[in-house]
């Protein structure tokens, strides 16, 4: 069992929560908590923390093929990101998504609407929750991945990890330089591209979105790029009642996914 602060492998843990770099260096990231334990792909795992008071009483539920380590319950505090940790963290290998493959299989798809392609695109986007909350809210709305250029914030970061609630296992995810060569991109796949804007907008439940869609999402206090939004297909709004004047980015992001998919869940039951 670790019983020091000054550990090595402590300190590494730390670093590996805290710092976006040593996330990089080592290609790994951390997670915390009995869910994403277990919902985490096995091929993923490279090593299991676990606290002493977590042993003693779930040591007999600990079923994984990955060593794993015991932390006194003062040092794994020191090693975990949260306040109140639940007694058991994972180093996990970061996963690699080529958006070229994933497009080029889009393109083999049966012509189905329900399986046309839908797409989040991220730029610069910085708090945390929100991106969190789209790949949770995408994975419940059935989209394809969630593309995100690199100043997007850091979606290994331990509050974005928290925010996905799992869905970080599941929803392909991929990171360009700049969204503009993508949409070209997109569109070149025969993909709609909206670009959530107030100017010259229509409502957001106008466009038909059972054929490949994507939705745009700018940076929370500055908005999508000029170059960027001005590849958009359609700017789309969603209209607000009362005073206020728009909804953040993830519930704006769910509010466009959901549409999508009750437009596409409709079309098929005709």
């Amino acid at each position: 069992m670790i019983t020091s602060m000054a550990n090595s492998k402590v300190k590494r843990l730390a670093a590996l929560a805290q710092k976006a770099k040593a996330r990089r260096e080592e290609n790994c990231f951390v997670v915390e908590g009995i869910r994403m334990f277990r919902e985490a792909p096995p091929d993923w795992i490279r090593e299991v923390y676990v606290s002493e008071t977590f042993i003693r009483k779930h040591g007999s539920e600990l079923r994984c093929s990955a060593p794993f380590e015991v932390l006194a319950d003062a040092v794994f505090q020191k090693a975990s990101d949260t306040q109140t940790p639940q007694g058991i963290l994972c180093v996990l290998s970061m996963p690699r998504y080529e958006l070229a493959e994933r497009l080029a299989g889009d393109s083999d798809r049966d012509t189905d609407t329900a399986k046309a392609p839908l797409y989040m695109l991220l730029e610069d986007l910085q708090d945390p929750g929100n991106v969190g909350t789209i790949l949770r809210a995408g994975e419940g709305a059935g989209i394809d991945g969630v593309i995100m250029t690199r100043q997007t914030a850091d979606l290994f970061n331990p509050k974005v990890i928290r925010a996905t609630m799992g869905s970080i296992y599941r929803v392909p995810f991929f990171i360009v330089d700049a969204l503009t060569d993508t949409i070209d991109l997109l569109r070149e796949k025969g993909v709609a591209v909206y670009a959530a804007h107030l100017d010259d907008s229509v409502d957001y439940d106008v466009p038909d979105y059972t054929q490949p869609t994507a939705f745009l999402i700018g940076n929370e206090g500055n908005g999508l790029r000029r170059e960027t939004a001005q590849r958009a297909a359609q700017y789309i709004k969603i209209p607000m009642a009362g005073q206020v004047e728009s909804l953040n980015a993830a519930m704006a992001s769910a509010v466009l996914m959901y549409e999508a998919a009750r437009q596409r869940r409709t079309k098929t039951k005709i």
